[in-house]
């Protein structure tokens, strides 16, 4: 019961984090929606546990603590998938960066 309260304390404070950010327009609305969403998903399954239960036997996994897992999995797998393609575009821009500023260098050297 004290793990409970404690989950559901920390998705609450989450919640407002993600809040407060949306509010900064630190995040876009479709991001707010999606944590709104995920954080909401685990306030839910924190109080009422049989759902996952419920899930598992409705996709023919054995136990809710294994469905919860490989949900977990994949979310991770996605959310470091949509890291390295941001890693790759800010790669692409700060080379770009880089190569004009050599030229524009090498080019104010030739003037001298």
């Amino acid at each position: 019961m004290i793990i409970q309260i404690l989950l559901v304390l920390f998705a609450a404070f989450v919640l407002l984090k993600i809040s407060f950010k949306f509010l900064q327009k630190k995040i876009n609305l479709r991001e707010f929606i999606l944590w709104l969403f995920f954080w909401v998903i685990v306030i839910v399954i924190v109080i009422l546990p049989n759902i996952t239960t419920y899930l598992a036997d409705l996709v023919g996994i054995g136990r809710g603590s294994d469905l919860a897992v490989y949900l977990a999995v994949l979310l991770l797998f996605y959310l470091v998938f949509r890291v390295f393609v941001k890693l790759d575009n800010i790669d692409a821009q700060l080379t770009k960066v880089v190569r004009k500023e050599a030229i524009d260098e090498f080019e104010s050297k030739i003037k001298d």
